[in-house]
């Protein structure tokens, strides 16, 4: 994202970057650790790869998330937070505290599972 994007006052700047249906639910995701596309895939039910891979992209360039590549066969790529997109979880964090509050409905599954353990809801603003 180039700086002339980032107009506006610090919530507009904000809602630029994680202002969309599926990109805080990719930074939930990341809370727990290291992932795979296809594990982010499975866990974001009804996204398609195409929009994945541009939410991806758009925090890759945000310097929200990192991506890794290792040269192994088949490729492996695995995404995970960096500095700025950990700052980005007690804003997730408060999206969830409102949506339970304020927004009555099903509730998410209680355990979020990453390929490097498992946190609960309570636990995504503890994750540094």
């Amino acid at each position: 994202m180039e700086r002339s994007d980032l107009v506006g006052c610090p919530v507009a700047r904000t809602a630029e970057i994680i202002g969309n249906k599926w990109t805080p639910l990719i930074v939930r995701d990341l809370a727990g650790g290291q992932r795979r596309f296809s594990a982010l895939q499975r866990s974001l039910t009804g996204i398609s790869p195409k929009t994945l891979s541009d939410r991806l992209k758009r925090l890759e360039e945000a310097e929200v998330i990192i991506r890794r590549c290792f040269a192994e066969v088949p490729p492996r790529v695995e995404y995970s937070l960096t500095g700025k997109g950990h700052a980005l979880l007690p804003v997730i964090e408060s999206m969830r505290d409102f949506g339970t509050r304020w927004l009555p409905g099903s509730e998410c599954e209680e355990e979020f599972t990453s390929e490097v353990g498992e946190f609960s809801p309570g636990q995504i603003a503890d994750v540094h």
